[in-house]
């Protein structure tokens, strides 16, 4: 990549920042939009009515994001999750979810650039964004790492039941929910687990931080893998949730992150993969 180049994209990246931070002052000014009209007319979805939900084939190609995959298995973008546009999912996770623009211009463009291909030209399978450090990374809430499990599509259910039974939090009909602090003792968890089982573990800072993003959607937006009947973005502002807004979710998450806390649980793990290893043992014969 030549200088002009690298000048050139940083020169765009620093304006997508600015325009994000235009968006989120206008967001704190201009009126929400309306229960049951979060959605565009014209979009799928709009009126809380949502395309027919089809579980995905064998041959189609999914990733380890849930909110892609609900769009594939809707017939949001195509359901075979192949040849999809970089630009026109950037469009439908606006419609859909009421991301930023500013959101939705930068992440497509972040996954074509860790591909290698032309943002405006390409396409690309949903199963190439889980290129190994690339942006699936070790350590997830609710996935094994990917030396454990290659499929990324495929979430672990205890990891599922666990969080659900570490929800802590109440909405206002009394409902249990998800909270932030849950996501931060849970990302302990998993983290310091994934360390011990993993030989092949690794997470970055950067990774760290996306894996809290993760997260943060999960409890600002959605993360299934269906968009259940009557569902539809809890985002209500005009513009969407922008990138600043939710890196004060994500900040919160990350900055609780307490892996200390399960060591305990870290050492009954790798000693059960130490029994594992042994019974999996052929035995030796004198």
């Amino acid at each position: 990549m030549g200088p002009f180049s690298i000048v050139s994209r940083l020169s765009f990246d620093v304006g997508i920042l600015f325009w994000d931070i235009l968006l989120t002052l206008s967001n704190l000014v201009r009126r929400k939009r309306r229960i049951g009209y979060v959605t565009p007319e014209g979009h799928p979805g709009y009126g809380k009515y949502w395309p027919e939900y089809r579980p995905p084939k064998e041959t189609d190609s999914r990733c380890s994001c849930p909110a892609l995959n609900a769009m594939a298995n809707h017939g949001i973008i195509p359901r075979s999750g192949r040849s999809v546009s970089f630009v026109e999912v950037g469009y439908h996770i606006r419609a859909t979810y009421n991301f930023s623009p500013s959101f939705c211009s930068f992440v497509p463009r972040f996954a074509a650039r860790m591909l290698k291909k032309n943002y405006s030209e390409d396409l690309f399978d949903l199963e190439e964004l889980d290129l190994h450090n690339g942006i699936e990374h070790d350590g997830s809430l609710l996935r094994l790492d990917s030396a454990l499990e290659q499929t990324q599509s495929t979430k672990h259910v205890p990891f599922i039941e666990e969080l659900l039974a570490a929800a802590t939090g109440k909405d206002e009909k009394d409902n249990t929910v998800i909270t932030t602090k849950d996501l931060s003792r849970i990302l302990g968890k998993r983290r310091i687990v994934a360390r011990v089982v993993n030989k092949e573990f690794s997470l970055s800072l950067f990774h760290k931080i996306f894996g809290s993003a993760n997260a943060a959607t999960l409890v600002t937006v959605f993360g299934g893998q269906r968009l259940p009947e009557g569902w539809e973005s809890h985002i209500r502002q005009p513009h969407g949730i922008t990138m600043m807004q939710l890196n004060k979710t994500i900040l919160g998450i990350e900055l609780h992150v307490r892996e200390q806390d399960w060591a305990e649980a870290a050492r009954e793990a790798a000693e059960c993969q130490k029994a594992s290893v042994r019974k999996s043992s052929p035995k030796l014969h004198t």
